[in-house]
């Protein structure tokens, strides 16, 4: 079983489709603790339902950027977690912080990476005229949404999509693929070769079929 951090600014969508697939027995895993920037995010609300322990750790309260990651690395490592996971966490995170989790904190994007890195990729995608969108679970490195691919879903954008319709459709796919991904963690099964990362024994589909999702 992987012992997971979670870094959240916002909602919490993806934080609680984590914290349901555990409850459903479909994700072995265990959070250890949930680190949010701000303290008003919802996503804290849903860790006090279902008894998930967290902290709110402020950039403000620290003097520089390097300051506040290594507050923020020191609780994860307190915690025993050996997986971060970013869901929805609205800052890049820097060298010093990914050298103490190498290859081993992942980000949830919602778009096909490389194409719309950075925000508003879903508006971005409709105002492009792209004719499929989708989301990517990648390793994190210091570029902006442009890590390792682990996986990726697609869906349709079709002429009649807009921004909110889009989002709503790729949402789906990112609270099926984003647990997926932890559980192949789980099992070991994650391998990165160069740039390429390979799920041993997984099965890929073709387009427009996404990736087999195991259990999600």
């Amino acid at each position: 079983m992987v012992k997971i951090g979670v870094l959240v600014s916002g909602r919490g969508t993806n934080l609680q489709a984590i914290i349901d697939s555990i409850s459903e027995g479909k994700l072995e895993a265990e959070i250890t603790l949930v680190i949010s920037d701000q303290e008003e995010a919802p996503a804290l609300e849903r860790c006090r339902k279902a008894g998930v322990p967290w902290e709110v750790v402020r950039r403000k309260d620290h003097s520089s950027k390097e300051d506040f990651e290594n507050a923020i690395a020191e609780k994860l490592e307190g915690s025993g977690c050996s997986l971060v996971v970013l869901a929805g966490f609205m800052r890049l995170l820097g060298s010093g912080f990914l050298s103490r989790f190498p290859d081993r904190v992942i980000n949830i994007h919602p778009s096909l990476i490389p194409a719309f890195q950075g925000l508003k990729a879903q508006k971005r995608a409709v105002e492009f005229g792209a004719r499929v969108s989708g989301c990517t679970v990648h390793l994190v490195d210091e570029s902006v949404d442009g890590g390792p691919v682990v996986v990726q879903a697609v869906v349709p954008l079709l002429p009649e999509d807009d921004e909110e319709s889009l989002s709503r459709k790729i949402l789906e796919y990112e609270h099926r693929i984003l647990p997926q991904t932890i559980q192949w963690f789980s099992e070991g099964r994650i391998e990165k070769r160069g740039r390429i990362v390979v799920v041993r024994e997984a099965i890929y589909g073709t387009l427009p079929v996404n990736p087999a999702l195991e259990k999600f």
